[in-house]
């Protein structure tokens, strides 16, 4: 295979797209962190705090379906300076704001501005990188999807010890203006005409009420189960979180035959039906359940169950976060030397090591092995992750990649949320009528909730693997009769 350069241009666009990506999930991981802050200043409870973080994922998650129209709508320049735009007045807003309705305008406004840049950046990486370095290149890339969510904990922690919260906004600011902008607007080119596609409004509303009400779905469920586990009231969101599925599933339902139908349809769907390429994103999926799940276990379980300070438990996260920063482009590099296979499996068999080793210690950890395994986790997944989705982009014809990259990112969001959604669950059901916050029982509950859920990664990292052996099998096979 040939040793193409790769041009400088093409790592200044991916640098000033990614820095803007990565700039929204870390903010939308540092919120997290600040939440007993933001229910003081704005006097609201923890259940409406939550939404700082669930409406940014829901407008990521229905921005991202967009992401195949708009390359082929628009120039990737004119994406950019969207991004830019909607990131910088967001952040703006966020900065100024002191009503609590207009934070949530302000996350709306970053979230679509996340939503533009993130599939940007991978439709620039997939069209213009050279054939022998797309593996390493989307490594690169992948360290915006899986650093950042790891250490905005760790940022969150430390601006909340030694900054008012809002400081994180001002600081972005001037990186996004002096940085992200100049270098984007002098490196990133275009290498495929523009096309007059069209915009189906009725399919874009259909996938955007699917991925709410499942999202929905998902955050109601947690709320009614840790309720009535409780003792409270859990009728109200039970009932919610019935009609959110019904109306996610009905809408996704009729997304996917609409599309079949259309003769320009939002997203193109009839690559799905490879099951090799169908394989590789249920993983795709599954895996970040686990892998953006893990920031909200270690910080809650090193709070609650070992009794740390909130800055380190966020500083918990870091090593893995940093290990991944470091390895996501060498996993990249091994694919583009080995193929596909010895990489993605040997790396998810020892990312799976982590939540083994979490479980069986699990009612004696201490934070230097609570960041230890995860540490293991981390080196594994970071390594593998984002070869899963270049493999299988490589096996779809050329013109439905941006279609192909527009669903793998929203499973992707989808996949984040629902960790989130039922790790939470599972750690409140362990601690119900445990006692008070701090008290000796509070925090056994909260190690055997922690227990619950490394064994619920560990089968979630299983069907994954699974998938991908079943995958890897498919081409195998196809390969043989060539």
């Amino acid at each position: 295979m040939p040793d193409e350069r790769i041009p400088g241009k093409l790592i200044g666009a991916i640098v000033a797209v990614g820095s803007l990506a990565f700039i929204g999930i870390l903010t939308e991981t540092v919120m997290t962190v600040l939440f007993p802050q933001l229910m003081r200043e704005f006097n609201v409870d923890t259940a409406t705090v939550q939404w700082i973080t669930t409406i940014y994922l829901l407008v990521v998650a229905a921005t991202m379906p967009l992401s195949s129209y708009l390359n082929r709508r628009f120039k990737h320049r004119t994406l950019f300076l969207a991004a830019v735009s909607l990131a910088v007045l967001g952040s703006l807003i966020m900065i100024v704001g002191h009503a609590f309705p207009v934070i949530l305008i302000a996350r709306v406004i970053q979230g679509m501005g996340s939503g533009v840049a993130t599939p940007l950046m991978i439709n620039i990486i997939l069209e213009q990188s050279p054939k022998s370095k797309v593996g390493r290149l989307m490594g690169v890339g992948s360290l915006v999807i899986t650093v950042a969510p790891a250490i905005g904990p760790t940022v969150g922690g430390a601006v909340s010890s030694i900054l008012p919260w809002r400081a994180i906004f001002v600081i972005v600011i001037p990186v996004i203006l002096l940085i992200s902008l100049p270098v984007g607007l002098k490196c990133i080119e275009q290498h495929h005409p523009t096309e007059e596609a069209r915009l189906n409004p009725l399919q874009f509303v259909s996938i955007v009420l699917a991925l709410c009400g499942l999202v929905m779905f998902l955050n109601q469920a947690g709320v009614a189960v840790s309720a009535a586990v409780s003792g409270g009231s859990a009728t109200v969101s039970a009932v919610f979180a019935v009609v959110s599925l019904i109306v996610g599933l009905g809408a996704l339902l009729f997304f996917g035959w609409s599309s079949k139908r259309s003769f320009s349809p939002l997203i193109r769907l009839g690559w799905l039906r490879d099951p090799m390429v169908l394989l590789h994103l249920i993983a795709y999926m599954l895996l970040p359940i686990v892998g953006i799940g893990f920031g909200y276990v270690i910080t809650n379980v090193a709070q609650l169950s070992l009794g740390t300070s909130a800055f380190l438990s966020g500083a918990l996260v870091l090593p893995g976060a940093l290990i991944g920063a470091f390895f996501a482009p060498v996993g990249g590099m091994l694919y583009d030397r080995f193929g596909p296979v010895r990489p993605i499996l040997g790396a998810f068999f020892a990312a799976i090591c982590g939540p083994i080793l979490l479980l069986v210690f699990s009612m004696r950890l201490t934070p230097v092995t609570l960041a230890g395994f995860y540490f293991i986790f981390g080196l594994g997944y970071s390594l593998g992750f984002s070869n899963i989705m270049t493999n299988a982009l490589r096996n779809i014809a050329p013109q439905f990649m941006p279609d192909g990259n527009a669903v793998f990112n929203t499973c992707l969001q989808f996949g984040g949320a629902a960790g989130t959604a039922l790790f939470s669950t599972i750690l409140s059901v362990a601690q119900a009528g445990a006692g008070e916050e701090g008290s000796t029982t509070f925090r056994h509950a909260t190690a055997v909730g922690g227990s619950w859920t490394f064994a619920t990664m560990i089968g979630i990292v299983a069907i994954a693997i699974c998938c991908l052996i079943a995958a890897f099998r498919i081409g195998a096979k196809r390969n043989s009769r060539l």
